[in-house]
């Protein structure tokens, strides 16, 4: 579902992604993994026309994304769920949600599949997003993201800050995604995680960056054989 090949890109002169290429797949979870600071956000930016790329392609669906806008992007069916949650903090859990439907017709309900995979939403619809506690805007931040049934979920860093018990939450919805999505219909998944036993338990896929650079990638099946912690530890 997303291809992307020979990605470069520059922060002022300095040379942050080099040649980075992976693939995404319906069904699978793709895990990005490295240390602070080689690049995998700016990776996910890249893919989501957030900051621009010198060169490289981005295909998604059979499409080329390198002159899409975000919102061309977010329309073509890429659901992004940003490092930091990003949630509207004075807005209602149900007005975030509703948000997450700006590219489809002002009719388009909610999604009731959502408040199945996230019942605490549920719970607090009328309660504003900077009410909840961190976990739980993870998970409004998550269900904004597939509020418009994207093919591809795109996670920065989910587990940031998230207590034990609502990591392994995300981790049961995301396995339930790929394999049915919203509709029953697999899903594409692109998570980039630093938290290495939650990455090894989800990955069909791995990719391991440094200093900007695709240095090691897989099967999950092979992380441990590997040694893909030791490459990851901060």
């Amino acid at each position: 579902m997303l291809i992307i090949e020979q990605l470069h890109q520059y922060y002022s002169g300095a040379h942050i992604l080099r040649g980075v290429s992976l693939q995404a797949r319906r069904g699978e979870i793709t895990v990005v993994l490295g240390r602070n600071g080689v690049g995998k956000t700016t990776l996910l930016k890249s893919l989501m026309g957030l900051v621009p790329i010198r060169s490289g392609r981005i295909e998604f669906d059979g499409h080329s994304l390198v002159q899409a806008t975000p919102y061309q992007r977010a329309r073509a069916g890429i659901g992004y769920v940003p490092q930091g949650r990003e949630i509207f903090s004075r807005l209602t859990v149900q007005e975030n949600l509703l948000m997450g439907l700006a590219t489809k017709s002002a009719k388009t309900p909610i999604p009731p599949v959502l408040f199945e995979l996230f019942p605490v939403l549920a719970q607090m619809s009328g309660r504003r997003g900077g009410d909840l506690s961190g976990g739980q805007q993870q998970q409004l931040a998550i269900a904004r993201a597939l509020a418009a049934a994207p093919g591809l979920l795109v996670l920065d860093e989910p587990t940031e800050g998230i207590q034990p018990n609502i990591i392994k939450d995300i981790g049961r919805v995301l396995q339930h995604l790929a394999k049915n999505g919203l509709d029953g219909q697999p899903m594409a998944i692109l998570l980039v995680e630093q938290y290495y036993d939650f990455a090894a338990a989800l990955a069909s896929q791995f990719v391991v960056m440094q200093r900007g650079e695709v240095v090691a990638q897989g099967s999950g099946e092979e992380m441990e054989m590997a040694n893909i912690s030791k490459l990851v530890a901060i």
